[in-house]
């Protein structure tokens, strides 16, 4: 029996508003679901679409409407351009868009980026909003991405993610579990630019400082660590509880960030635990590219640490929410409640077929 076949763009517009992800993609399934990424690329955004993008949450009913279609017509004038130039065909586009509200507490999350715009424009099958039906079942609508973690990235035990915030994802007790583990790229950023640079290159500026031990055990005492998951942090909650007491300490940038990373690779070890020396963990987020950083969660976490190809690295979100597309075509769950707390496994994402 052959297998069946899937080609995908999966596209991802991140918070941090560096550009939109493409990634094109096929998966497959026979006995497993396999992927293959064929190629990628990052669509920086200019100052007028990061302007509209980042004032998003301000806008009334009607200004939301109109960016949710100018921005879906974006998305598919980028994938048409890059359909052009990459000469490639493909049966869906499954896109994240952009996040403008996400207060699950109040069952609201807002994504712009009009799935009927993207089809119009593309004339490709689209599937979009994956995190409006988790929220209407009770659950945070986030994270999505552990379901990819479990099927297509299943031979790692653990996969880990450093980005603004590091979070993790991993198998308990048959079920797939994922949380916020620290602030990561967030802090390590916002101290590097304090020596002249948009991020520590190679973690060169923490290699050169010296460990404050008063702040990491200040830093360790935090009240989230002692939350039991499900959980996660938003940068609000740094900005009011991390910031603080960074600010409170005056030390050399270089000694915050040597210390930001020691803390930093202490909470991922207690979430690790110390039986796992035959266990594999992937890294992927911007933080693989920090080596002194790597270097503090090898010695802290007594395991094998994978550290994927660069475009693995870059584009396994966007690959991922292709991939939920593809589960959402076929009807199969790709929101865990045992991820996002909600009452039920579901399908999520809606489908506007040409």
């Amino acid at each position: 029996m052959s297998a069946e076949k899937y080609s995908v763009i999966g596209v991802m517009s991140g918070t941090s508003l560096d550009g939109l992800d493409l990634a094109f993609c096929e998966f497959a399934i026979d006995d497993k679901w396999k992927f293959k990424l064929i190629t990628a690329k990052t669509i920086s955004y200019d100052q007028q679409w990061q302007k509209r993008l980042r004032e998003a949450a301000t806008l009334g009913p009607k200004e939301l409407a109109i960016l949710d279609s100018d921005f879906g017509k974006y998305i598919g004038q980028q994938i048409n351009q890059f359909r052009d130039e990459e000469n490639i065909s493909f049966n869906y586009i499954s896109s994240h868009g952009h996040t403008v509200q996400h207060q699950p507490q109040n069952g609201i999350t807002v994504q712009v980026g009009s799935g009927t715009e993207i089809r119009n424009m593309t004339g490709v099958n689209v599937i979009c909003d994956f995190r409006k039906g988790d929220v209407a079942l009770g659950g945070q609508g986030a994270p999505l991405v552990p379901i990819g973690d479990r099927l297509l990235f299943g031979e790692m035990d653990y996969c880990l993610n450093l980005g603004g915030i590091a979070n993790i994802s991993f198998e308990k007790n048959e079920e797939r579990i994922a949380f916020d583990i620290c602030a990561c790229n967030i802090v390590l950023n916002m101290l590097a630019e304090k020596l002249g640079s948009n991020f520590d290159d190679d973690g060169a500026f923490a290699n050169g400082g010296e460990l404050n031990k008063k702040l990491l055990n200040e830093l360790n005492e935090l009240p989230f660590y002692k939350k039991s998951y499900p959980k996660s942090l938003g940068r609000e909650d740094i900005e009011r509880e991390v910031f603080p007491i960074l600010n409170n300490y005056q030390i050399k940038p270089e000694d915050l960030l040597r210390t930001f990373c020691k803390h930093i690779a202490i909470q991922i070890g207690k979430v690790i635990g110390s039986e796992v020396s035959n266990s594999k963990m992937l890294i992927t987020g911007g933080g693989t590219l920090n080596l002194f950083l790597l270097k503090q969660i090898e010695d802290e976490c007594h395991l094998k640490i994978v550290i994927p190809s660069k475009a693995i690295i870059d584009f396994k979100e966007a690959i991922i929410f292709g991939f939920l597309g593809v589960l959402k075509i076929r009807n199969e769950n790709n929101c865990l409640k045992s991820v996002t707390g909600a009452s039920e496994d579901s399908s999520g994402g809606d489908v506007f077929l040409i």
